[in-house]
């Protein structure tokens, strides 16, 4: 069975190189096929930062990397570079594509980019980028875990963290529910948690959770959670369609990961597809 990590927040400029050895041990242990960065990369977008990060992530060395910017990840400071070339510096680390796909034989991840130059942390997805991953998402099959990443969070626990949803989730969260997506990945907020899209108020008609992950090696903590990371692990087949999210902590004075919390997830059952 292949698993996904995902990671977020990691805020370099802010990380413990403890918690970095920790991370790297569990990579080593569980060997995830693919790495999922859902944003804040860096603390303040400055190209030190960025080659660190871009660093330990090859240290791990993971197959394949879907990264997302997160709003720290946009130059806060240097002014004209915030207005003129938003994302130079996270480009020159992760590349051009700030919406990028990794499509293998058990998984389909969508990154769609919810950051604006003009916000300072609000995120917000906008209807063109909604539809264009629901296209990228129709494409998947069955054996597939479908998976949308954004930086901010499409559902959240606490009455605090309601300024931090996304713009747009509604609808968003509609149509990708029509394209069969199973779960949206998300950060910034630095709570792990697992949510159904599919119950309450706004429900899809179809399951879909909510799956948020904490900061990965950032001293950066919040509401008493510890460094945390998740992973995902799904195994396509004919039969009911089910995913586990493995919530993994570092506490505080403690050298390596363990694994905390663990989500079976009831998924939705995929259409067939037309030859």
């Amino acid at each position: 069975m292949s698993c996904l990590l995902h990671m977020s927040d990691p805020h370099f400029g802010t990380e413990q190189p403890e918690v970095m050895r920790a991370l790297a041990m569990l990579v080593q242990t569980e060997r995830p096929s693919a790495l999922v960065l859902s944003g804040d990369i860096t603390q303040r977008a400055t190209r030190a930062q960025f080659a660190r990060a871009r660093a330990f992530v090859d240290s791990l060395a993971i197959p394949r990397l879907l990264a997302i910017p997160g709003n720290h990840d946009i130059p806060l400071f240097a002014l004209s570079t915030r207005l003129l070339a938003p994302y130079s510096r996270y480009s020159a680390a992760f590349g051009d594509d700030l919406e990028p796909v990794v499509d293998v034989p058990d998984f389909l991840v969508v990154g769609v980019n919810t950051t604006r130059w003009y916000r300072h942390e609000n995120g917000a997805t906008s209807a063109q980028q909604a539809e264009r991953a629901a296209r990228r998402l129709a494409k998947g099959s069955a054996r597939q875990l479908r998976v949308v990443v954004v930086h901010q969070p499409v559902a959240v626990t606490r009455e605090e963290d309601h300024k931090n949803l996304l713009i747009g989730r509604r609808e968003a969260i509609r149509i990708w529910a029509e394209a069969e997506a199973d779960l949206v990945l998300g950060g910034h907020i630095h709570l792990p948690f697992v949510l159904p899209l599919h119950e309450g108020a706004g429900a899809t008609a179809r399951r879909m959770w909510c799956v948020q992950a904490g900061t990965a090696v950032s001293t950066r903590l919040r509401a008493g959670a510890p460094n945390s990371v998740n992973l995902i692990r799904f195994e396509g087949g004919d039969g009911e369609r089910r995913c586990t999210v493995e919530q993994w902590d570092c506490g505080v004075g403690v050298a390596q990961f363990r694994r905390a919390h663990v989500h079976s997830l009831a998924l939705g059952n995929a259409r067939p597809r037309a030859h």
